[in-house]
Order: C-alpha cells, then sequence, then structure tokens
C-alpha cells in the first residue's frame, strides 16, 4: 500500500543572492517521500517565496492533501495538482525515485549518474550593483563555465 509524508527544510544560501524582486537568503522546500513496503522515494517541491507560480498560502495545505489522497490514480493527483507545478514535479520525481532498480536518487541512470561524463551547466550570476556582478561573471569563467545566465531587467 503506497503512502507518503512530507518534510519542510529551510535552505540557507551562502550568501543574500539578489532577484528581480527582492534579496533571498533562504528557500524553503519540501521533500516529499512515498513508502511501499520496503521501497521509498523521495522528490522535491521547492518554491522561491515571491517569484514562483505556486507561492500561495495553502501551498503546504496542497501537499497534506496530496499524501493524504496518495491512493488516487497518478492522473487524478498531477490534474488536482496543476495550479501546484512544483508539487507536481515533486510527486514525479517521487514516483521515479520510488520505482529507480538501483538507488532511491538515481532517476534516470546515464554516462553522468555513472560518474563517466559532465554535463555543462550554465553559471548563475545573481543581481547586484555593476562591480559584484562583474566579479562573479570573472569567477565563473575562471570555474570553467561556457555559459553564464544573467538577468539584468531590474537594474
Amino acid at each position: 500500500m503506497l503512502k507518503a509524508r512530507y518534510y519542510k527544510h529551510i535552505l540557507n544560501f551562502k550568501q543574500a543572492s539578489g532577484t528581480s524582486r527582492g534579496i533571498l537568503k533562504t528557500k524553503e522546500t519540501w521533500f516529499l517521500v512515498l513508502y511501499e513496503g520496503q521501497q521509498w522515494g523521495v522528490g522535491e517541491c521547492g518554491i522561491l517565496r515571491g517569484l514562483s507560480a505556486d507561492d500561495t498560502p495553502e501551498y503546504e495545505e496542497k501537499l497534506a492533501w496530496l499524501c493524504e489522497n496518495i491512493h488516487l490514480d497518478k492522473a487524478v493527483l498531477l490534474e488536482e495538482l496543476k495550479a501546484y507545478p512544483s508539487i507536481q514535479m515533486g510527486l514525479e520525481t517521487a514516483y521515479l525515485s520510488l520505482r529507480s532498480k538501483t538507488h532511491p536518487y538515481e532517476l534516470w541512470p546515464s554516462d553522468f549518474t555513472q560518474n563517466e561524463q559532465p554535463i555543462n551547466i550554465n553559471g548563475l550570476i545573481w543581481m547586484g550593483d555593476e562591480a559584484f556582478m562583474k566579479k562573479q561573471i570573472d569567477e565563473k569563467l575562471k570555474e570553467g563555465f561556457h555559459w553564464i545566465k544573467m538577468k539584468i531587467g531590474a537594474i
């Protein structure tokens, strides 16, 4: 019988990080854990306050609803959660994790997960004054990033 629980966790940023809507110092996240017999799987439901489309006062209530109704068909759950894409993603990931044959965290076996081939990612530049942003760009280039992501609309 499938069961579900969620756990709230606060992530603390190493440095205050500027966005178009303010400064972030923490990030709330919830870990959705599915249990079936001795198997378990985990998925992250994470939002950025003031930025995420599903940042609503009833967010945690919707997670509680999901856990109480985890016995429903997956398609029904996803339809009920359509206004909460981060919860949908957490649920999909938890299902993949639960069904993983090798480890609860290996969702898609690949050369990357076998530590045989890296994947290219972008270096994120947080908002700030010009000197701060330039410093971050220089650091990312020295670290070997080929792509840099900057949002400059607010300044």
